[in-house]
């Protein structure tokens, strides 16, 4: 994939027409019976582009859903937490580790069970850092995504399938 990343590939992307802002947007295709699916096949999509409200022929206008796409971005990464996200990696500083297994294991159930979000804590609503409070001692805990190669920041952290998540757990007094 490439540096950039275009709209209409982006999760939770939707094309309007361009000319009255509707979302009844058609491209004409071919389709083609399959004996085996016992059903029409999409073959071909062509590149003309209509509104079936307006009827006009234009090129749509695509925008994202931001709602959509911050809410989808929380429940990963609340999968990614709970270790139930396939393209994850977690990671404890040397800080935490530092306190011994029973430490680490506490340390790992209070970020699961971590769900007090609030608009101070996590303003843009993504679930994607938190702080919690194990045997005294205070832990931060944030999430990072990034492309699979853990090269760069992810071009779309809605996508899983083009994002790798990183969790990481620490002192508070490493952040």
């Amino acid at each position: 994939m490439a540096n950039e990343i275009e709209i209409w590939d982006m999760v939770g992307a939707y094309p309007t027409c361009g000319n009255c802002g509707s979302t009844h947007v058609v491209r004409d295709a071919w389709a083609e019976w399959s004996v085996a699916a016992g059903d029409w096949i999409l073959k071909t999509v062509f590149d003309d582009f209509a509104c079936d409200r307006c009827g006009e022929p234009n090129k749509p206008v695509w925008k994202l859903d931001k709602d959509f796409r911050t809410k989808r971005i929380a429940r990963l990464n609340d999968a990614t937490r709970h270790g139930e996200l396939e393209h994850a990696t977690v990671v404890v500083t040397s800080g935490v580790r530092a306190w011994g297994e029973d430490f680490l294991r506490k340390a790992a159930h209070a970020v699961i069970a971590f769900d007090d979000f609030t608009e101070d804590n996590d303003p843009h609503g993504e679930r994607d850092f938190g702080g919690v409070e194990v045997d005294g001692q205070k832990l931060f805990w944030k999430i990072d995504t990034f492309d699979p190669k853990l090269e760069r920041h992810s071009l779309d952290a809605a996508n899983p399938n083009i994002t790798h998540r990183v969790l990481t757990i620490m002192l508070a007094s490493e952040y």
